[in-house]
């Protein structure tokens, strides 16, 4: 790996620690770059790998929480949103915005 400048004094006299750069003149610390995480790949019941504007069907009945109401399986959301969080799916089934887990639908 290649030494950066400094950015503060801009001279290359920089001692590299585990995490981060010094420079030797200035005493200036910043991080080293991280390589970026890998993007977190969301797959359905089948093992199908879902994007962003999918496609999927429900695999079996699910109860709505905070009501007696139930999606029944078979039930399809149209353009899908894939989000971060205990449930990966943004979704509107009969135009009502619902959050579902990968586990419960499979790609249409």
């Amino acid at each position: 790996m290649n030494k950066p400048a400094c950015p503060v004094c801009t001279l290359e006299d920089v001692l590299s620690h585990p995490d981060k750069w010094e420079c030797a003149t200035c005493g200036h610390e910043w991080p080293k770059e991280v390589a970026p995480e890998a993007a977190k790949v969301v797959k359905d019941a089948n093992g199908t790998p879902l994007a962003d504007g999918d496609t999927v069907v429900l695999i079996k009945d699910l109860k709505l929480r905070g009501g007696s109401g139930v999606l029944k399986g078979g039930t399809k959301a149209k353009n899908i949103r894939l989000v971060d969080g205990d449930h990966d799916i943004d979704c509107k089934i009969d135009s009502v915005a619902m959050a579902l887990k990968s586990c419960f639908v499979k790609k249409a």
